[in-house]
């Protein structure tokens, strides 16, 4: 009988402490904007952009901050820390230099460690653990928004040979603060999505494994606990939108090394989000889960979470689109056939890697009914019908030229620019439009006729529907000299 009163006993403060936390998750998501880093709202930040701000801690008694080490082109790579507990806690990221959401994500959460309010939760963090946040490794990749180093080494791949300096601090760092817990806080593309399902990854996790075995040790079972804490969170926000990362070991790894010298490794992977190209509301899901688990490693509540639980999450897949059009009818050689077609909207940086434009590809074609994409168009009973081109002095409407079938323009283009703000493509006097071929690899403009009427246009391989105006949809942009 005593037995069965302790049992209901640690039962009941376990269903206590979880409400607590489910709590402060949901004041997290709702009070995010009082804390966000508004001086880094896009993708492209730099090395420069985050200099005020590590000097604005540097200046905060709360927090220490140290120089820890310096890229292979010099720049600076600091630690900021904070905290009197006895167990260390390591988060670091963009060690891949195009991957910076949790980058913003670690400001926002130095801000709200910074801040008056949520004094109980934070007091309950803070006394247990010190937090040590490295949030740019790779500042020379970030410079060029490139994944590799200066030296064209993957920093995720240098945990033996260490050949980088920055692979050097990450290794020192680990050895010195022997962490309980690591957090390697990545992106990943957007055109995973969790296992058959049309949900993108949102987020995907990953409790490294530490031998080709996959052996489950209470450093790895640690980090599964925590991640299955974290899932939890997420399915608040972004139901079905968990991924599950492939646990093969890599050797040459530092996820599956630091888990390997006694760190519970969790590995989190930033993917896609509908409508949210710059992945803000992905940095706001980092912020809350990231804040919620260390809340759970403070409490120790994780402990009590069954670790194959983890399992149960669905694996990474990459099966998405940008744009999947289905059922839609080709001609080739006065036969008709109905294809799929899968298509994908590339970013190209521009000068100074701050911003990007769209150049969109044809990924695939054919059968494609195990694959999905973040806009599905079922075009059955719709044709494809090659664009036209026209010569015009000015472009005063698109949306006129478009409704014409005319997709190509020669007129007066701008000069030292790749692309245009409207979807149309610029061509020169020269230009001669080539016969239609559908095939992997072209690019996607086209038009859509149903009981011979234009319906909608494809162009740069973004979808435009022909009876709406042109200000309420998402058309992307058009091409100057587009091959």
């Amino acid at each position: 009988m005593i037995k069965k009163l302790m049992s209901f006993a640690i039962l009941l403060m376990f269903a206590f402490s979880m409400h607590a936390q489910d709590e402060l998750t949901s004041n997290l998501y709702e009070t995010y904007e009082n804390y966000k880093e508004s001086s880094i709202g896009k993708r492209r930040i730099k090395h420069a952009d985050i200099q005020p701000l590590i000097q604005k801690f540097k200046a905060n008694p709360k927090f220490e901050v140290q120089k820890v080490g310096e890229s292979i082109q010099g720049r600076d790579l600091h630690l900021i820390s904070i905290g009197s507990g006895d167990s260390n806690i390591f988060l670091w990221s963009q060690m891949h230099g195009d991957e910076p959401t949790a980058t913003q994500a670690i400001f926002d959460i130095l801000n709200f460690l910074d801040a008056p309010e949520f004094n109980e939760e934070k007091e309950a963090i803070l006394s247990k653990l010190k937090l040590h946040f490295l949030p740019m490794l790779n500042p020379d990749g970030a410079e060029v928004f490139t994944r590799r180093n200066a030296l064209g080494v993957d920093i995720n791949r240098d945990a033996l040979r260490l050949q980088s300096p920055e692979s050097q601090t990450l290794k020192r760092l680990r050895d010195s603060l022997d962490a309980d817990f690591g957090f390697n806080l990545h992106d990943q593309s957007k055109y995973y999505n969790a296992e058959r399902t049309e949900k993108p990854a949102t987020i995907s996790y990953l409790a490294t494994a530490f031998n080709y075995e996959k052996d489950i040790n209470e450093v790895r079972a640690n980090a599964m606990k925590v991640i299955v804490y974290m899932n939890k969170i997420i399915q608040n926000y972004a139901p079905g939108q968990v991924g599950r990362y492939s646990d093969d070991f890599e050797p040459r790894a530092f996820g599956d090394n630091i888990a390997k010298w006694g760190t519970s490794l969790i590995l989190i992977e930033s993917g896609g989000y509908p409508d949210d190209p710059e992945k803000q509301e992905i940095r706001k899901l980092n912020y809350v889960s990231i804040l919620s688990a260390l809340y759970t490693i403070a409490n120790e509540s994780f402990k009590n979470i069954p670790p194959e639980d983890y399992e149960k999450i669905p694996r990474n897949d990459r099966m998405l689109f940008d744009l999947k059009i289905e059922n839609v009818t080709y001609e080739l050689m006065g036969d008709d056939y109905i294809l799929d077609l899968g298509i994908f909207n590339h970013e190209v940086d521009l000068e100074g890697h701050n911003q990007f434009y769209y150049k969109s590809s044809v990924a695939d074609q054919g059968d494609l009914s195990t694959f999905y994409g973040y806009k599905t168009f079922d075009a059955y009973g719709y044709k494809i019908v090659p664009p036209k081109v026209a010569q015009v002095a000015r472009i005063e409407n698109p949306m006129d030229l478009l409704k014409d079938g005319v997709a190509y323009v020669k007129t007066e283009k701008p000069e030292k620019s790749a692309f245009v703000h409207f979807p149309l493509i610029l061509v020169n006097d020269a230009f001669k439009l080539k016969s239609f071929r559908l095939q992997p690899g072209i690019n996607p403009t086209f038009f859509l006729e149903k009981e011979g009427k234009l319906t909608h246009a494809v162009i740069n391989g973004f979808l435009i529907d022909l009876s709406k105006p042109l200000e309420q949809q998402n058309t992307g942009n058009g091409l100057i000299n587009g091959k």
